[in-house]
């Protein structure tokens, strides 16, 4: 008899301990934690309505990723000319540790302008979630002050046209050691203050910059900078300039040790054989917009 009381206590408390445990467990469970979010390019939290939207986060997980997902949703007191929301989620993050949610996707044309919640969301297996609330405004690119367009895009070698919007001369572009790469970009309709800038990059860096904002001037070789103030609307700028009365500044040779404004090109952006892209940004200062557009190159050093 003693020894079924004896067992009897036994198991009541390690019951006692187990659902004690189970409650520390629950309450030190760790939550997943998000940093280098940019909600719209350079986090600016816009969108434009039929256009592209940018969203960035690097997410580590409590144990790991359950469920990630985006809404946009209506706001408390606003008001809208169509009912209108967009939720979407992502399994691919699904038993990730940690991970680069690194997202692009159309605001539908149906959208309303106006202001909403937008939410990131990401639930952990561990039962726990982060939340992340903010304002998003969408807006009709129509209805923009500005709305900066990367066009009449064109590469030349040693002033041969080799590639010009969208149309490739040559199925793969490739430059050698001293070749002259010419590489021309015009942004329209702008206004205001800007800068454009018109860059290398080797893809071996895995560095792919979206924004002026994200420049990482140590990884990339610059060929062309142009920054404008008090344009009036509908404006345009090149990456063609004039110096000292001379029309040039879109041009670099491959090899070359010094950019335009005499930085070396050394340590991580060195010249070396390989996959290169070629990058346009341009970000207007004034309203905070900023658009990019990238393609490859080959340089055979």
């Amino acid at each position: 008899m003693k020894k079924v009381k004896l067992f009897l206590l036994f198991f009541v408390a390690a019951a006692t301990f187990t659902a004690c445990n189970n409650d520390d467990d629950e309450r030190t469970a760790t939550k997943p934690t998000a940093t280098n979010i940019e909600i719209g390019t350079a986090n600016n939290k816009r969108a434009l309505i039929g256009r592209d939207f940018h969203f960035n986060a690097d997410i580590v997980a409590g144990d790991k990723i359950a469920d990630v997902q985006l809404k946009i949703l209506p706001k408390k007191g606003e008001t809208y000319t169509k009912d209108w929301k967009l939720e979407l989620s992502w399994i691919e993050y699904k038993g990730a540790k940690n991970t680069n949610m690194h997202k692009h996707f159309n605001i539908p044309a149906e959208a309303p302008e106006g202001k909403f919640d937008f939410y990131f969301i990401v639930k952990d297996e561990n039962g726990t979630e982060l939340e992340i609330k903010e304002e998003l405004t969408i807006t009709d690119p129509a209805n923009m002050p500005a709305d900066p367009l990367i066009g009449r895009d064109m590469l030349s070698r040693n002033d041969d046209l080799i590639y010009y919007m969208e149309t490739w001369v040559e199925p793969e572009l490739i430059f050698k050691k001293n070749d002259l790469l010419t590489a021309h970009a015009q942004v329209s309709q702008i206004i205001g203050d800007g800068i454009l800038y018109s860059v290398l990059i080797k893809k071996s860096l895995n560095y792919y910059p979206e924004s002026i904002d994200n420049l990482d001037f140590k990884k990339v070789i610059v060929i062309s900078k142009v920054e404008h103030k008090g344009l009036p609307p509908a404006s345009k700028i090149a990456t063609l300039q004039k110096i000292n009365e001379v029309w040039g500044g879109q041009s670099i040779t491959i090899g070359t040790e010094k950019e335009a404004d005499g930085t070396a090109i050394a340590g991580d952006k060195a010249w070396q054989s390989g996959q290169y892209n070629w990058v346009v940004l341009y970000k207007n200062t004034t309203y905070n917009l900023s658009v990019y557009k990238s393609m490859s190159i080959t340089i055979n050093y």
